[in-house]
């Protein structure tokens, strides 16, 4: 099992996050040699770019130009401890409106909004090698869940985990671009703040050599383990057949539920 230091997680705010330095990737010799010396990384979200990093005590070095007020808020981020839980919800409408999406979409869909989390684990790595984030209590589940399917022969890999609003805006956008309707999309993809990855308790699974989210992968081993031992680590599929929320079918998508 991949065990989750204290200090393995992501800081969350609603325009940029923060991750530990070690688990990102230069993209340049000059941006891998400051990653090198540093603790954090600090990402804008709408984008993905780095924007600086941190040493320990949260002196923030820039990687693009910053002005005062926003470094002081990328240091807050480090420093402060929420006050809350979940980031606001507030902004959602006018990103959806932005987007052509109706504003019953989650009464149609019987889908509820989905707040992002302000702190997330590290759960390991993806499919991809790349760091991959879910609610604490998640990702203590989905460890011991990958670990008995493996105990029992059986290899779960993650596709992903936690996307952000900003991420699921991204790829509307990208669609759109590329001539796809509202409708089209929102057959496959939920509208951005009402995906269940929002909130750190979902994960698309694989298997090693099946290609990701597709419905093939209900013909698999490892598809046949979930159905009959998911539940015990708290994991439902989300999106069956022939689901009231409109969504296409994904035998990838599970999703942690509490009980009751």
């Amino acid at each position: 099992m991949t065990l989750m230091h204290s200090e393995h997680r992501l800081h969350n705010s609603d325009w940029a996050d923060a991750i530990p330095a070690a688990l990102a990737r230069g993209r340049s010799v000059a941006v891998a040699r400051q990653l090198a010396g540093a603790h954090w990384l600090l990402r804008r979200k709408s984008d993905g770019r780095f924007l600086a990093t941190a040493n320990r005590a949260a002196e923030i070095r820039p990687l693009l130009p910053l002005s005062a007020a926003q470094q002081q808020a990328l240091r807050q981020l480090l420093l402060e401890q929420p006050r809350r839980s979940e980031l606001s919800l507030a902004g959602l409408r006018h990103a959806l409106d932005a987007l052509g999406i109706p504003a019953d979409y989650g009464t149609m869909h019987q889908l509820p909004a989905v707040a992002e989390p302000v702190r997330l684990a590290h759960a390991g790595s993806d499919r991809y090698r790349r760091p991959l984030w879910l609610s604490p209590r998640v990702a203590t589940a989905w460890q011991a869940m990958r670990d008995a399917a493996q105990a029992q022969g059986v290899a779960l890999d993650a596709i992903s985990g936690f996307r952000s609003h900003a991420y699921q805006i991204g790829i509307f956008r990208r669609k759109l671009a590329r001539g796809l309707s509202v409708a089209d999309i929102l057959a496959v993809n939920a509208a951005p703040g009402f995906s269940e990855h929002h909130g750190g308790f979902a994960l698309d699974i694989g298997t090693p050599g099946e290609p990701p989210a597709e419905t093939t992968f209900e013909r698999t081993p490892a598809f046949a383990w979930l159905c009959a031992h998911a539940e015990t680590f708290g994991f439902r599929m989300s999106y069956p057949r022939d689901n009231p929320h409109g969504i296409v079918y994904e035998p990838w998508h599970w999703a942690y539920r509490t009980a009751g």
